[in-house]
């Protein structure tokens, strides 16, 4: 079969993204423009501003993307871009420049889950490093645990044919992971964004100093009335309450003046390192952030290796922001041996937002002629099935 070169476009946050993927499984060009310094002021993404810093953004990334790929807009096969989930807003930028494109060049355009996107970032990896000839080659059931800033999902994926296909069995009732460390890290005046940091200055406390517990979910969830109560068992996340317990030890132990302290100084160096970081920080503070990090790396770990062990899976995809924390993949790692899984994360420039994955994602659609309609549009509630 002759070479597919897709050029994929993703906008579903604060990354503005384009890349060539060759036949699904080899990156040829991607970039990557990152909304970090436009956001950090406000210790958060805000999206009406990631909307414009697309609008910005997107065409000078897109022409990177083909000449670092030696490529053009002509000789593309096709353009794939996120439909979801995401913010309303940025994700109409990406698809309504995707759909000029494929209007203007008389080119499918393959609309892509976002999620997805993460799962197949795996995917494209291990077929670059030779370690399966085909997606036949992985031993099912695959579960995959999506981790993210906005995201934490429970997956078990199947293949027929060349489409996959994805069962939702677990899902944070309430704020996602990565979004969990981000909103302790700006609680402790450690700027945003905070889950690199927070795994950084882990390193440096003890682990077992505060004693966080996560809660068990025993019941159905209340809110999400569109999944069936005797859909099997379910294996959901939950980190409110944590992110409460860190500002009621905050309180208890009268921290908010040396946070603030810590806020100013910090915002006043342009990049701080780590040794900024640590200057700053107290071992109490150490500490709380190591406990921290702990019970989320021991609660995401545990219920993913329980709802493995409920579901027979044979191997594990960890992917997903929060997938680059050094402490959640050694974790995973240990964890998965135990069980004799296999398990498999994407590097860390392919486990963060990207359009490599999209692209990659979009390949077996190509193949089954699955192309968008003209009239879809962005969908910032998409699931994954």
């Amino acid at each position: 079969m002759a070479d597919t070169f897709i050029l994929g476009i993703e906008s579903s946050c604060d990354e503005t993204a384009a890349a060539v993927v060759r036949s699904g499984e080899k990156i040829v060009s991607n970039v990557v423009f990152s909304q970090i310094a436009a956001h950090q002021p406000y210790g958060g993404v805000v999206p009406e501003l990631a909307s414009r810093e697309h609008l910005k953004a997107i065409v000078p990334v897109v022409r990177k993307a083909l000449a670092d790929a030696g490529q053009t807009l002509q000789s593309m096969d096709a353009l794939a871009v996120t439909q979801g989930p995401g913010l309303a807003g940025a994700l109409m930028v990406g698809i309504s420049y995707s759909k000029a494109l494929a209007f203007a060049l008389d080119k499918p355009l393959i609309a892509v889950n976002h999620l997805e996107g993460h799962i197949h970032a795996v995917l494209l990896e291990v077929r670059q490093k030779g370690g399966f000839a085909s997606d036949h080659g992985l031993q099912f059931p695959v579960l995959a645990l999506v981790v993210s800033g906005g995201h934490t999902h429970l997956y078990l994926a199947e293949v027929r044919g060349d489409a996959w296909s994805y069962q939702n069995i677990g899902h944070t009732r309430d704020d996602a992971a990565g979004e969990a460390f981000d909103k302790v890290a700006k609680l402790l005046g450690l700027g945003y964004p905070g889950g690199p940091v927070i795994d950084r200055l882990s390193q440096h406390g003890d682990p077992a100093a505060v004693k966080f517990s996560l809660s068990q979910l025993k019941h159905p969830d209340r809110n999400d009335r569109r999944q069936p109560v005797s859909d099997g068992p379910r294996f959901d996340f939950s980190y409110s309450g944590i992110k409460t317990a860190v500002l009621r030890f905050v309180e208890v132990h009268n921290l908010k003046a040396s946070i603030e302290s810590r806020r100013k100084a910090l915002a006043g160096i342009a990049q701080p390192k780590l040794e900024d970081y640590l200057r700053e920080c107290d071992s109490q503070t150490l500490d709380l952030v190591a406990s921290f990090q702990r019970a989320m790396v021991e609660d995401l770990a545990g219920k993913t290796l329980t709802a493995a062990r409920s579901c027979e899976a044979r191997t594990l995809f960890v992917t997903g922001g929060v997938a680059a924390n050094d402490a959640l993949r050694l974790r995973f790692e240990k964890d998965a041996a135990r069980e004799g899984l296999q398990v498999y994360f994407p590097s860390r420039p392919l486990a963060t937002d990207n359009a490599a994955m999209i692209a990659a994602a979009a390949y077996p659609k190509f193949l089954a002629k699955d192309f968008a309609s003209a009239d879809f549009s962005a969908e910032s509630g998409m699931r994954l099935k």
